[in-house]
């Protein structure tokens, strides 16, 4: 592998953008960072558009975190940090600059400003479409023949939903920023027939740790992308080292990841069986005490999607019987009886500590610019500190 720190994006080659969406939602942020890599200029992104991050010097970027932890964090790497994936990517997967990229989230992601670099990178063609309806997403994807998908679960939910004659030209889903139920991935087999299915694990400070595809064991995020390093820490603490890791925080007052040797913690919890499978229990900040007994409130929502929750999300209150109480937050209209299944499924699946005491049906699930739920928003609508 190549000197990551020497490494700058490639520019775009002519004509490798082949279309912004109908609603060119992204059309100045991809205009900004088009005119950054041809000058080869340092790259600021963000959910206000791309910008030259002046006045340090190439090649570096700066791309922010989701904000699921109830603060948008700006992330500072070097070019060469995912380029170093880029090539493992062409490597490992066949990807090529005969490929098309389709690109569903706002670039101010950086799930989707990695996918859009790694095709301009690559001299693929690329077609952004943030803001579009999955309908209208749908028949883009199809009429450009784009062979590659980068999305998060739910933008691939939507685009299931949308319905339609399918993507055959899809020759690689890559699923990013939340867990791949089974019932997703099936969906997304039917509708792309020609696909590898890949489920990678990681973080904006990280970029990729693991990599799952069709023989990985069910419940497991994968085994450690090339190059990377896993170590579990105390109670099952994840740290990773790896070409790929951030330099650090742009924000002087955030204090940098937990460290061990050359390694950095993700904030999560797992384990690895044998084959160095790793499985995620949850993130260390997400883990509550109920009635004396540790509850991770993503196992709460994984029972009440496999239920037929739809988009749902689990949120703790602090009690003073019980240590804290679930509130659970799904999207549609009232509905008593899936709230008592709900409630059913989670203690069938975990015990009673983790029924919901609450489900509140809500006509939509406030969500993040990365369309995972806002889990701040919905503490602050249920009265908890976020």
């Amino acid at each position: 592998m190549k000197d990551a720190a020497r490494q700058c994006f490639a520019p775009a080659r002519p004509g490798a953008v082949i279309g912004c969406g109908a609603r060119n939602q992204n059309a100045a942020a991809l205009r900004a960072l088009l005119d950054c890599l041809a000058r080869g200029l340092p790259i600021h992104a963000s959910q206000q558009g791309i910008r030259p991050a002046t006045p340090d010097p190439a090649p570096f970027l700066y791309c922010q975190s989701s904000g699921s932890g109830g603060r948008v964090k700006t992330i500072r790497r070097s070019h060469g940090s995912w380029i170093a994936s880029f090539e493992v990517n062409r490597d490992s997967f066949g990807l090529s600059a005969h490929d098309r990229y389709g690109v569903l989230g706002n670039l101010g992601h950086s799930l989707s400003l990695y996918a859009t670099l790694e095709a301009l990178h690559l001299g693929a063609g690329l077609l952004v479409l943030a803001g579009d309806s999955p309908r209208n997403q749908m028949r883009q994807l199809a009429q450009a023949g784009v062979s590659v998908l980068y999305a998060t679960p739910t933008q691939l939910r939507r685009l299931q939903l949308a319905g339609g004659p399918g993507l055959p030209a899809v020759s690689h889903v890559f699923c990013g920023g939340g867990k791949l139920d089974d019932a997703c991935r099936d969906g997304m087999a039917a509708l792309c027939p020609n696909a590898a299915i890949r489920e990678f694990y990681g973080a904006s400070e990280t970029s990729f740790i693991t990599i799952a595809d069709a023989g990985t064991p069910a419940g497991s995020v994968g085994r450690a992308y090339p190059g990377v390093r896993i170590r579990l820490g105390e109670a099952g603490r994840i740290f990773v080292a790896s070409p790929y890791l951030f330099d650090g925080y742009h924000e002087p007052d955030l204090a940098p990841p937990p460290r061990e040797g050359n390694h950095i913690g993700t904030g999560d919890i797992g384990w690895l069986d044998a084959g160095g499978h790793l499985f995620l229990r949850g993130r260390e900040s997400r883990m509550v005490t109920v009635a004396d007994r540790n509850l991770f409130l993503e196992d709460v929502e994984a029972a009440m999607a496999a239920a037929g929750a739809g988009p749902c999300a689990a949120i703790a209150l602090p009690d003073p019987q019980r240590g804290h109480a679930v509130i659970a937050a799904v999207e549609g209209a009232q509905d008593d009886a899936l709230a008592a299944r709900l409630r059913r499924a989670c203690r069938d699946a975990l015990g009673d500590h983790a029924a919901p005491r609450r489900v509140v049906f809500l006509p939509r699930l406030p969500l993040l610019a990365s369309d995972k739920p806002d889990l701040a928003a919905l503490a602050r609508l249920f009265g908890a500190a976020p």
